[in-house]
């Protein structure tokens, strides 16, 4: 996926202004920076979930314009910050929405298993017959998230996905992102509030201020005491904990 000269405005505000860069393929790259600094509008213009005013996106060689909706959800699979659906519905039958691009509703023994699956990657097996109104928020959050393992495409997107998980299921579901990306080999871009979850699990950060970028590359090229305190404005100390940059801040 090729990202160049991307700009969306909101009225007279410039929310994107002149974003380029490229995702590595089979890699977890993550997108950190303060609030409004333009990270979630990314991430909905790559998805199309957000249209752009200015900028050309690539993927697969092909702009992601010309993309049919139903061929590209077989290849791109987006959870919002907002998930919400209206309709009374089961953990299993949430998940089974992540199967639709693949089998328009009709359920083969293949989708049956990727179902089964994505519901015990999130450990949500002793839920699979609760009602999602009926979980808690962090319970729902890891549904929404094995909808979304569930439609086994090779580039997940996720905004904010540890938002209302506890440690426990946040650094667990961190650890998942890794593992799609490892053993099954696929392509995750996410926005991250936490930066250390960013620091200890992606293989590159793209790290936004004011709707720009301001760095882009490894995690030990972008998690620097320079540049974190330059686009956070406080003060940093980044200390090297089992190879990985730690940051402190205060």
């Amino acid at each position: 996926m090729k990202v160049q000269g991307l700009k969306k405005n909101y009225g007279k505000s410039t929310v994107v202004d002149n974003v380029s860069f490229e995702i590595h393929k089979g890699m977890v790259t993550s997108f950190i920076g303060p609030n409004g600094a333009g990270k979630s509008t990314v991430i909905g213009m790559i998805s199309r979930l957000v249209a752009k005013d200015q900028g050309l996106i690539s993927f697969h060689g092909k702009e992601l314009e010309k993309w049919n909706s139903k061929e590209l959800a077989k290849h791109l699979a987006i959870l919002t910050q907002s998930n919400q659906i209206q309709m009374k519905l089961t953990v299993e039958e949430l998940v089974t929405f992540g199967r639709f691009p693949h089998c328009g509703g009709r359920l083969s023994g293949e989708d049956e298993g990727k179902i089964s699956q994505a519901i015990t990657y999130m450990e949500l097996d002793e839920f699979r017959n609760r009602f999602i109104d009926e979980l808690s928020g962090g319970q729902r959050q890891r549904a929404y998230i094995a909808m979304v393992i569930a439609q086994d495409t090779e580039y997940v997107l996720l905004d904010e996905p540890t938002n209302n998980l506890d440690i426990y299921h946040a650094a667990n579901l961190m650890k998942i992102v890794r593992r799609l990306c490892d053993e099954l080999g696929k392509t995750v871009i996410m926005v991250l509030h936490e930066i250390n979850y960013a620091a200890f699990y992606s293989d590159y950060i793209c790290a936004f201020k004011e709707g720009r970028i301001k760095k882009y590359g490894t995690v030990k090229e972008v998690i620097t005491k320079e540049v974190m305190s330059e686009i956070y404005q406080v003060d940093f100390e980044i200390l090297n904990i089992q190879g990985k940059p730690l940051s402190i801040y205060y």
